[in-house]
């Protein structure tokens, strides 16, 4: 097989078009997530601790009168990222908790033993005779 019918075999797997689906609607999730955190979740915060934006907090390491020159440390916009992942981490997790759970509940059906198999194959083969 050449490479151009098997990777064209592989794109149009099931499988690839769910992860392409997941990766797109992940990457939409994490635009709502960070509008969450920046425009509902910081801004009380910010206002309870008397700092009004948290993205601009940063300590200066070098200051200069050129502003493309200062070197600082932006802390509230790591701030806010890890605040993001936090809250992405924790879908995930809520996500993956029912997606197990469905998957336990599907493995307490019981499996037909194999003497009770080859049983029922016999009596349906006295049967017939």
């Amino acid at each position: 097989m050449s490479i151009l019918k098997e990777f064209k075999k592989f794109a149009v797997s099931g499988s690839v078009m769910d992860m392409a689906v997941g990766v797109i609607i992940g990457g939409a999730f994490g635009k709502i997530v960070t509008s969450l955190v920046n425009d509902v979740i910081m801004p009380p915060i910010g206002v309870l601790l008397g700092i009004i934006d948290f993205s601009k907090l940063k300590i200066i390491l070098k200051n200069s009168p050129d502003p493309s020159k200062i070197v600082s440390l932006n802390y509230g916009a790591f701030l806010n990222t890890v605040i993001d992942f936090l809250i992405i981490a924790f879908c995930i997790f809520i996500a993956i908790k029912q997606i197990n759970k469905l998957k336990k509940e599907e493995k307490k059906q019981p499996e037909t033993k194999e003497e009770i198999l080859l049983l029922r194959e016999i009596r349906d083969n006295l049967k017939k005779e």
